[in-house]
């Protein structure tokens, strides 16, 4: 069975996150006040409607009640935003992910039962702050203050060595979760995930790594 979701608000977030979950084939319910945000999307996800997020009975004549998630990414109005996952709460939906403005909003939101507040503002600032500071870090997602998920280019000194060989764990309490490869075929540049690699895969030279640990430690082995 396909996921249902259902996007509340399509600013740039909220249509991006819409249209994403569309591509991925998921049945996607999106609501917005604004027409011309309506039509303009109608015609790539499953309902698109105009409507008062902070209206139950349209929400549920909408059948918002059924999805398996709802994301509220109503930006301009906090209070909108407030009422609406309040409204959501009440009526029992599994799971309510939604965009803070700031802080204070997401702390809101979290006291409300939200699963999920997200900060996209701060949080691509925050990744665009850590790229130009360690250029070498292709991707950073922060677990924790302390702990990070950081995907970067294999170092020389792992070139043709096993993981095992390696002894990341060991020296640097690093672990490898996946390794993505890069190749050339007819000029055109491909690339291949290993999920989950084994302790005999081995390690090349145009290997990116995505490693888990803390930041200390990935820094040390950087």
């Amino acid at each position: 069975m396909k996921k249902q979701f259902a996007v509340i608000g399509l600013g740039r977030f909220g249509s991006a996150v819409a249209l994403t979950l569309a591509e991925s084939n998921c049945d996607v319910i999106v609501i917005d006040r604004n027409e011309n945000k309506i039509k303009a999307i109608a015609d790539h996800v499953t309902l698109a409607i105009q409507m008062n997020a902070i209206d139950e009975t349209a929400l549920k004549e909408a059948g918002v009640q059924n999805v398996d998630v709802v994301i509220v990414s109503i930006g301009e109005n906090v209070e909108a935003s407030i009422l609406a996952v309040m409204i959501l709460k009440e009526m029992g939906i599994k799971e309510i992910i939604a965009k803070a403005v700031n802080d204070l909003h997401g702390r809101v939101l979290a006291n409300l039962g939200v699963d999920r507040v997200v900060h996209p503002e701060r949080d691509m600032a925050q990744r665009v702050a850590r790229s130009l500071i360690k250029p070498q870090f292709l991707e950073h997602i922060e677990l924790s203050p302390e702990y990070s998920i950081v995907e970067l280019p294999a170092p020389k000194s792992l070139w043709d060595k096993s993981i095992k060989d390696t002894n990341l764990r060991a020296e640097y309490g690093i672990n490898i979760i996946a390794i993505k490869k890069r190749y050339t075929i007819n000029e055109t540049e491909k690339e291949t995930w290993n999920i989950n690699p084994l302790p005999t895969d081995v390690i090349k030279k145009d290997d990116v790594l995505v490693v888990l640990g803390t930041d200390r430690d990935i820094e040390r082995l950087r």
